[in-house]
């Protein structure tokens, strides 16, 4: 689903975009905004559920303890006390659903920016080297990588696949040749023959585990030298992989650090993500009492997502992407934090933000109430 979600949704949005700024980089922002767009109502959804959650929640959790004591010896009674109760407040998984619908199309999305034309696209191949004596008992099952749409030009593209019609095993001593090839079957070193600059997409073959097991040629024929197991990776370039945009080197540079330099421009882009996710959670809790331990987990987490980006393996322009997409979410969670709350929610929410201020002014000076355990205290 996500490969036909990309190749017959994204591409062909990328490919308007490019048409009317010949920037892979605006592209980018441009794809990123509509698709954005386009799941507004479902994002808007779990939004707002999580936001009437928050509040409702200590009120939920008081009156389903309060009703299974009531009814606990009438179970009939208490679903039927607790399915008003969610009639009343909403379930805490309505805001689960419109995340599940959107999810294929930002895997696609997601899928789309790893691949060509914006990063080098690998297919890796895990083969096995078996004794020759063995492998004439083995059935062969013919294998197919996942497809990847290859760029060769900016206006075209073509999906294509590795495949082994004998299967990923192979006796020692024995040699096959992996084939990539569209989906018609037609050899992608044929396709690139009909483009001039065709052959700078010409794929390089390597063993990227294994080397004691197998060798392989320029062009993807193996041969097994010994029992055991090994990957083979071919990798086609992508077209815009070296291309920049604004203050990035290059849209398909991967890593913060490479060969002992420091990629700025990753850096930046993953700073802006943190940045951007702790403005969105703040902006998520606006108007709301504090919760200490909510308050204590939204500051690490941040934190440690922002420092696991630095050093995950993504191109800068899903990282681009990753940016405008916490932007987009951010503006989003700041309008609908204007929106209204149903009466009874309001009420809930005025008597929480009430009692707070109430207990905030009946504590004695310098002592900060609801203090996890583990946090200072507060001087004067």
């Amino acid at each position: 689903m996500i490969g036909y979600i990309s190749d017959n949704l994204l591409i062909p949005i990328l490919d308007f975009f490019y048409g009317l700024v010949p920037s892979y980089g605006l592209a980018i922002v441009a794809l990123t905004v509509v698709i954005r767009l386009a799941l507004f109502p479902l994002s808007a959804g779990s939004i707002r559920s999580a936001r009437r959650m928050k509040i409702a929640q200590p009120v939920m959790q008081k009156r389903q303890a309060e009703i299974k004591a009531r009814y606990a010896s009438n179970p009939q009674k208490q679903q039927e006390e607790l399915g008003n109760l969610m009639k009343e407040f909403g379930s805490p998984l309505a805001g689960c659903l419109p995340l599940l619908v959107q999810m294929p199309i930002l895997f696609a999305l997601f899928a789309t920016l790893r691949g060509s034309p914006f990063a080098d696209v690998p297919y890796l191949v895990n083969m096995k080297v078996l004794p020759s004596e063995q492998i004439a008992a083995i059935e062969p099952k013919p294998f197919t990588s996942p497809r990847h749409s290859i760029f060769v030009t900016e206006t075209d593209h073509v999906p294509v696949i590795a495949s082994l019609p004998g299967g990923t095993k192979i006796g020692s001593g024995d040699s096959v040749q992996i084939k990539l090839q569209t989906l018609a079957g037609e050899s992608f070193n044929n396709v690139l023959s009909r483009f001039s600059d065709g052959s700078k997409f010409s794929p390089t073959w390597k063993v990227t585990k294994g080397q004691e097991f197998l060798s392989v040629g320029s062009d993807g024929t193996v041969q097994a030298i010994a029992p055991g197991d090994a990957t083979v990776e071919a990798k086609i370039p992508g077209l815009a992989a070296k291309s920049g945009f604004l203050f990035i080197k290059a849209l398909g540079q991967v890593g913060f650090y490479v060969d002992g330099s420091v990629n700025w421009d990753i850096a930046i882009l993953v700073a802006g993500f943190g940045v951007t996710l702790v403005i969105s959670q703040a902006l998520s809790g606006r108007g709301m009492p504090v919760n200490p331990q909510q308050s204590t987990a939204n500051k690490i987490t941040p934190v440690m997502i922002t420092g696991m980006f630095l050093f995950f393996p993504l191109p800068a322009g899903v990282l681009l992407y990753m940016l405008i997409a916490n932007i987009f979410q951010a503006l989003q969670t700041f309008l609908l934090s204007q929106e209204e709350l149903p009466d009874n929610l309001q009420k809930i929410l005025d008597d929480q933000l009430s009692q707070k201020t109430k207990t905030a002014v009946e504590l004695p000076s310098g002592v900060v109430g609801d203090r996890l355990p583990f946090e200072p205290k507060s001087g004067k």
